[in-house]
Formats: C-alpha cells, structure tokens, sequence
C-alpha cells in the first residue's frame, strides 16, 4: 500500500520573497495582532488604527510603525492595501471607505456577515479595479489544499458526501454574532469550495444553552446541485477543541485535521471469509496519516492576496466567493428558525 499512497505527497509551494506593497491594518484585537504580525514579516507595513488609541499605540510601537485614530487617516499615509480586521458591525464602513479610496482591501470573515453588503462592496471593487479578498482562513490550510488537489486529480474517487466538526468554548472576543457566523461559515466555504458545486437547499438546527443573544449551536445539511450532501457541526459548548472534516469519496474515506495539518485516508478490499464467524467480517482495511509540511494559513491567506494586488489575478477567495458562503449561513441561521428547509 505504500506505493499506492505516494502519489498523494505533496509538497507546499513556497510563499515568495517579501512584497514591498505598503500596508495598514484596521483593527488590533487578538486577530488583528496577527495580522501585523504576518504583515510585517511579507510586506510593509505603514501603519495600523484601531478605535482603542492606548491598545492601536501598543501594537504600533511594538512592531514599530506608525498609528492612526481612524482608516481616513490611515489612507492618507499612503497605503497601497489594507487589511479590516474590526468586529463585525464595523466590517463594511471600513472596507466601503477603503473600496473607494481606491485601496485594495482584506476583509475578514464573515464580511461584514451579509451577502447583500458583500455583493454591494464587490461589485463596488469591481469599478475601481482593485482586488477585494476576505479571509476566510481555512481555505488557505494546506490540508485543503491537498484535499482539492487529490480531488481534481480523481485519486480518491468520486466525492459523495462530508462532515465538518468545529468545536470548541465560548470565545469571549466574539460579541455580535452567533456561533454560525463565527465558526460555521469556516466548514460552509471549504465544503463549498471542494464540492464546486452550488447548494441547492438548507436545513440546520441550532439553539442557544450558554448564550441568551446568539445561538451557541447548531448542525447545518447542506444539499448541492451536484448531489453531494454537506454536514457543519459547530458549537461553542465543548471543552476541546476539534476542526476536522470527513469526506465519503467512492474510493476511499478521508479525514482532514486542520490543527496537526495531517490527513487520514482510509480503503478497504474484500477478501474470502468464512460465513460461520460472525468475527470474520471478510474486508481488509489500510490506512495511513500523511503529516503535511506545517505552513501558517494566515500567512499564505495574507501572501495569496498581496499576490492578487502586485500580479493582477484574483485572490482564492473573492468578495463574490464569500457572498455565496454568507448567503448559505444566512439560509442556515433561517431554517433554524422556522424549522423549515430553504431553498436558494
């Protein structure tokens, strides 16, 4: 079997020399920080702003850059793209302001958490010719590269159905939407990004144990047009942590772990047996873990869109892509609801 297996190593393509695009960074939470982070290591950043002056002074001084009270003023400081990682209430005044300054933006998911104000920010990119990303992270594992990789390739067979589980505590930063838009949207995008396929109708439940304002948990179905079945599981009630997906394919079954970036690839081959042991069930499995080379997806999400800004492609995940992901969420968060399937 090691042979057989093989022809699903791969190697991770380097990221590229450092950019010399001047930067600026919206927001220094605990995912903005990163992003400074990331960005000061593949580009230059000019400067950052956030509505809390001592937190944006902090991070400014850290990474030695400059401050700005507001994205106005970032913008003046001659900054070439920007990267919006603000709460989601203020993710579409940013990245509108940005848009139509003429600079190309990064806006993290969910964006904005409205595909109609996603498509209205698109579409407005798409007048100023500038590259409008958002960062929905995961598509950026190497894992799921791999995953599309071997799809296309037909190595595991025709893809038949998938299950994504991302489960963890309350996050206490996530304030103003629920654990869909947090967490779900993640499983939406990559199982809609494999499938290649448009979903064709909707069905989740979701409750709220923990958290009076938002639900806490959900299970998401998804039906594509293609005829391949998605499955979200996402909750903010477990006390571990787990970001896997399972996908049925009519060759093999394979796990995705996005934290150790391994993936399990399970097939199975019948053999004599004899019906008088019930112990005897006549199948032999094999399986095997390949451990992927270990890249931060940040910084290939971060590196794929200053790619898009210096070279004129597009960036893996369009404002376009997104809106499609958040018109799903949006279709989930309503059948849980009203308890009935949606149909897009």
């Amino acid at each position: 079997m090691d042979k057989a297996f093989d022809k699903w190593k791969i190697v991770n393509k380097p990221l590229g020399n450092r950019s010399s695009m001047k930067v600026g960074i919206v927001g220094v939470g605990s995912m903005g920080q990163n992003h400074v982070r990331v960005l000061s290591e593949i580009s230059e950043v000019v400067g950052v702003c956030d509505v809390n002056r001592d937190a944006g002074e902090k991070i400014a001084a850290k990474f030695k850059t400059n401050f700005y009270p507001d994205v106005d003023q970032l913008i003046s400081s001659g900054v070439e793209a920007i990267s919006i990682v603000t709460p989601t209430s203020a993710h579409f005044e940013a990245a509108k302001t940005a848009i139509e300054a003429g600079i190309h933006t990064l806006l993290e998911k969910p964006g904005t958490g409205s595909s109609a104000k996603l498509l209205e920010l698109s579409k407005l990119a798409e007048s100023k010719k500038i590259t409008f990303a958002v960062g929905f992270i995961e598509r950026h594992n190497p894992v799921v590269s791999f995953a599309m990789k071997n799809l296309k390739a037909g190595n595991f067979g025709s893809l038949i159905s998938l299950h994504a589980r991302r489960v963890s505590s309350f996050p206490l930063r996530i304030k103003d939407v629920g654990v869909i838009m947090d967490l779900g949207v993640h499983d939406i995008d990559v199982i809609k990004y494999l499938v290649g396929s448009p979903v064709s109708r909707v069905f989740s439940v979701a409750g709220r144990f923990k958290n009076q304002d938002f639900e806490d948990h959900a299970n998401i179905i998804m039906e594509f047009k293609n005829g391949v079945h998605g499955v979200v599981e996402v909750n903010w009630l477990t006390p571990t942590k787990m970001r896997t997906l399972a996908m049925t394919c009519s060759d093999q079954f394979i796990e995705l772990d996005y934290t150790a970036q391994s993936v399990d690839i399970f097939s199975s081959q019948m053999r004599d047996f004899d019906p008088g042991n019930l112990f005897d069930l006549g199948m032999e499995l094999h399986g095997r873990t390949i451990s992927l080379k270990k890249e931060e997806p940040l910084k290939r999400e971060l590196s794929d869109f200053l790619k898009a800004c210096t070279g004129g492609t597009a960036p893996l995940v369009t404002g376009y892509d997104a809106a499609e992901t958040i018109a799903i969420a949006e279709a989930a968060m309503k059948s849980a609801m009203t308890n009935q399937v949606v149909t897009l």
